[in-house]
C-alpha cells in the first residue's frame, strides 16, 4: 500500500487555480493547462512538465507507478473537490496540471513536410478532432491564426485523445508566417477548386483549413497556389452546403497520404 501521509493536502487556492484553468486568460496568466480523466492523463503524463497531479485515493492505488514517480507533486483529492476543479459533466478521478510548453516552429517546416494551417477554427471540438486527425496522418506541426481556439482548453485536450502530446500547435499571423515556411505549394479547399481526387498532391507544403462558417480568409486565400474541391456525390445532387472543418481535414489529409 502507498503511504499518502506525506502528500500535499488540497487547499481552497488549489481548487480555485485548477477550476480557473477553464478560462483562456487564466491559462495564459498561469502558464498552465489541465488534462482530466485517467486516459487523458496517462496519455499525456510523460510528454509535458507536470506541476501537480490531483487524484482520488482509489486512482492512486490503481496507478502505484505514477504515485511513486510523482509523489512530491501529488495532491490526494476527494471526489467532491475533483468535481469543483473539473470542467467535465462527470467528474474524473484524476486531473493533471501541466506547464504550457514553449514550442519553436522549425525553419522551412513545409519545405520537406506537410504543415497544416488553421484559419480561425473557432469550435474547440473541431480543433481537438483536427489535431487528432493530424496526428493520425503524421503531421507534426500545425500553424494557427491567433483567432483560432486555444489548443490547451480542457475541451480541446479531451478531444485530441492524447494527440496534443505529439502535434505542435503554433499561434501566429498566418499571412506573415506562411511565406516563411519554405512551401513550394499552398493548398486550400474551395467550391471552385479542382477535384482533389484527380489533383497532383505533393508530400510537402501547406494545407489551409478555413473557418467553419466563412472558409479561408481573403488574406490567406491570396497565398493559396492550389485550389482544391472535395466534390459531393453524385455530381449535381442537392446536398449540404459544406463539410464540417474536421471532416474536411480528414478527407483532405487522407488524399494527400494516398489513402
Amino acid at each position: 500500500m502507498i503511504n499518502f501521509v506525506d502528500m500535499i493536502p488540497v487547499t481552497a487556492n488549489m481548487i480555485k487555480r485548477v477550476s480557473g484553468l477553464d478560462e483562456r486568460k487564466w491559462r495564459k496568466r498561469e502558464g498552465a493547462f489541465k488534462a482530466e480523466g485517467s486516459k487523458c492523463v496517462t496519455d499525456t503524463l510523460s510528454h509535458f512538465d507536470l506541476q501537480t497531479l490531483y487524484a482520488s485515493t482509489e486512482w492512486l492505488e490503481a496507478h502505484e507507478d505514477v504515485a511513486f514517480r510523482y509523489g512530491e507533486r501529488i495532491v490526494e483529492t476527494s471526489r467532491g473537490d475533483l468535481r469543483k476543479m473539473s470542467s467535465l459533466v462527470t467528474p474524473p478521478d484524476v486531473i493533471a496540471v501541466y506547464a504550457i510548453p514553449r514550442r519553436e516552429l522549425p525553419e522551412q517546416a513545409a519545405a520537406e513536410n506537410l504543415v497544416l494551417a488553421l484559419d480561425t477554427i473557432q469550435d474547440p471540438g473541431n480543433l481537438g478532432t483536427i489535431i487528432r486527425v493530424a496526428d493520425w496522418f503524421g503531421i507534426n506541426d500545425v500553424v494557427a491564426s491567433r483567432e483560432t481556439a486555444d489548443c490547451f482548453s480542457p475541451k480541446v485536450i479531451q478531444s485530441t485523445m492524447g494527440a496534443i502530446s505529439r502535434v505542435r500547435v503554433h499561434y501566429c499571423d498566418l499571412v506573415e508566417t506562411l511565406p516563411r515556411l519554405g512551401a513550394t505549394a499552398v493548398y486550400g479547399t474551395f467550391l471552385d477548386g479542382d477535384p482533389i481526387g484527380s489533383s497532383d498532391l505533393g508530400t510537402n507544403g501547406v494545407i489551409v483549413i478555413g473557418n467553419e462558417g466563412n472558409g479561408i480568409s481573403a488574406g490567406v486565400e491570396r497565398l493559396v497556389t492550389h485550389r482544391l474541391l472535395i466534390p459531393s456525390y453524385p455530381d449535381g445532387r442537392a446536398t449540404s452546403e459544406s463539410l464540417n472543418a474536421a471532416v474536411a481535414t480528414a478527407i483532405t489529409l487522407a488524399k494527400f497520404r494516398g489513402v
